[in-house]
Order: C-alpha cells, then structure tokens, then sequence
C-alpha cells in the first residue's frame, strides 16, 4: 500500500513538474515581446515570474496569449464604475471611465491625470473587483458546496449502511477532524465548532491543492496570499473571543498574581489574544508561497542556463519539492484547524482547581 502510494505522488509529481515545463517555456517566448526596450531580446527575468506566479492578477490565464479579462468593480467617490479588465493593454494604456481616468499600476487599478501614468491624489477609489484569487475561491467554495451537499445527500439515502463513494473517502477526514482535533481540544462543547473546523480545514486544503496545478483553472495562490490568511486569521480572533467564558476573561483581566503586576500582565496578556491568529496568519502564508516560489525558482534555472545539462537536475529537485508541498498542502490545513481548535478550547474550557 505505502509502494502504491509513493508512485501515485512520484507520478503526481512528474505531471506537475512537466506541466511546469511548458508553461514556463511559453512564458520564456512571451518575455521578449512585454520587456523589450531597446528592441533587442531580453534576458529570462526569474524575479519577474516569481512575483507573476505568486501576485493576484485581474486576468486568468489559461496558456500562451489566452487569457480571461476579469471585471473591474470600483467604488469611487461619484459612484460605480464597473468594466472588462481588458480595457487595459498590459497595464500601460489607461482607460477612461464615466467619472474618471483609471490604469493598472503593479496589477492595481488606480485613478490617474491625463498622463495616465500619475495617481490622481484627489480622487477616492476602493477596489472591488473580481481577481483571479476572488475567482478561484469561488471555484473552491462551489467544490465545497458539491462535495458536503454530495456527502449530505448521501448519508440520508444510506441510514444505517456502510459509505460508499465520495462518502466513504471523506468520512474517515471528518471523523479524524472530529475525534483527533475538536474533541480533545475543544472538549464535550465541540459539536458546535464543527462546522466552522471543517469548513477551514476543507477550504484550506483545496486551496492549497489548486494552487499546485500549474494550468487552468488551477495556478492561483490563495493561501499564500497575505490578505486571505489574514481573514482566516481575523475569523479565528473573533470565535475565540466572542466564545471566551468568565474563566477566560478572567485569567486576562485578574490572573492569580499579586495585584500590583495587573497593569503588566494585561499588557502581556492582551498581546497574545492578538500574536496567536498572527502566528496562524503567518504560518500559513509563509509556508504556501514558499512551496511556490521554490518550485518556479527550480524551473527557472532551465531558463537562467539556458541549457538541457542543467534540465535533469532541476526536474529531480522540482519533482522532491512538488511532493513535499503535496504533503504541506495537508499538513497545513491540518495544523491551522488544529491551533484554531486549540485557541477555542482555551477560550471555553471550565475551571479547574
């Protein structure tokens, strides 16, 4: 079993690795024509990539020149603004709107004078629009709705009978997430933060697992993006402070120290609240956009060389990283629903003396 489980990822592996491969050689043709400033060919520009592959973008591209403009929502301060992103020619052309002139700057929609290059100070715009991270969470949230209404289903037909299909792969998930995360940490109060554990825990997971397809529609990098761990992170605060009983409150605000150490322990005890959704932020974002980044720095080296010498052994490191981010992809799911149900548990465990 464990022989057929180390060939399924070695063979996982090579798929994402020589897919890997061939976008990138595309990319390597289209470098040329976007960084050409003098007219002569650039050099492969592996930074460049990098922060290509790890940023959000307002184009979903599926391969070569094909790409998906995606809509622009913005909130100005004289109204609505809503348009194709394809109204930007690779984010040097400005496009003029109902009430003002916009371009993109560093993949950031912006209002800008008449030179289309200046921000415009005096005008208000929040953006809202749709990126390639906001769809991809989209298709993430719609496999989850698939799979749990699915499974739903499911146990409702199959009373009494053993799982089969879907029901039977996930079942042993749940009851791990159950019996090994919530009830230990938690304690008998767990069934109410079930729902709330696998749902983090199962939107993580496929997150991180279609950050790892390197083709559409897979490619983004959602959970290595700081502004959705930093949700995820901020969500975490407030189930645990909201859930908090007296006892929780009461070890912040009146720990059993002599009082005249109160003003200190607030201090420390107030930093805490807020450093353990940090520690999760972090953890989370750190190790998912490091995966990515050492993977595309592996396939550059190609690239970089410019020589098929170099090929073997750059394929033989990307294809160790490519299945030791499968393993991080679980791992972290895990650890972030584990620590979650670890802060809640401390948040509603009773007194004891």
């Amino acid at each position: 079993m464990n022989s057929k489980k180390i060939t399924l990822s070695v063979v996982l592996g090579v798929f994402l690795t020589v897919f890997t491969c061939k976008a990138f050689a595309i990319q390597e043709k289209q470098v040329p024509e976007a960084a050409v400033e003098n007219k002569e060919t650039s050099k492969f520009d592996p930074s460049a990539t990098i922060l290509e592959h790890i940023g959000d973008s307002h184009y979903f591209h599926v391969g070569g020149h094909i790409a998906f403009p995606l809509p622009v929502i913005l909130y100005t301060d004289k109204g609505l603004e809503i348009f194709s992103s394809e109204r930007f020619e690779e984010g040097e052309k400005a496009y003029q709107g109902k009430y003002y002139q916009y371009a993109l700057i560093k993949d950031k929609v912006k209002a800008v004078v008449a030179d289309g290059k200046t921000i415009d100070e005096t005008a208000t715009v929040i953006d809202l629009s749709i990126t390639k991270n906001v769809a991809s969470m989209w298709l993430s949230v719609l496999l989850l709705l698939i799979i749990f209404f699915s499974v739903a289903s499911s146990y409702k037909k199959r009373v009494g009978k053993a799982p089969k299909g879907l029901q039977s792969l996930l079942e042993p998930v749940i009851l791990f997430i159950r019996d090994d995360v919530a009830l230990p940490n938690i304690g008998y109060k767990y069934h109410r933060f079930m729902p709330l554990l696998l749902t983090v825990f199962f939107f993580i997971l496929i997150n991180n697992l279609i950050g790892m397809v390197p083709f559409f529609p897979g490619g983004s990098n959602v959970t290595g993006n700081i502004a959705v761990t930093f949700v995820l992170a901020v969500v975490t605060l407030i189930v645990v402070n909201v859930n908090g009983n007296k006892y929780y409150w009461k070890h912040i605000f009146a720990p059993d120290v002599p009082f005249w150490l109160y003003p200190i322990m607030w201090v420390v005890e107030l930093a805490g609240i807020i450093s353990k959704p940090f520690a999760l932020m972090v953890r989370l974002f750190a190790n998912i956009m490091a995966g990515h980044v050492i993977v595309i720095a592996l396939i550059s080296l190609i690239f970089i060389f410019k020589t098929l010498g170099i090929a073997p052994v750059s394929i033989a490191f990307t294809l160790f990283i490519d299945v030791l981010e499968l393993l991080v992809a679980f791992l972290q799911a895990f650890i972030f629903t584990m620590l979650m149900a670890l802060f809640i548990g401390s948040a509603v465990e009773e007194h004891h003396h």
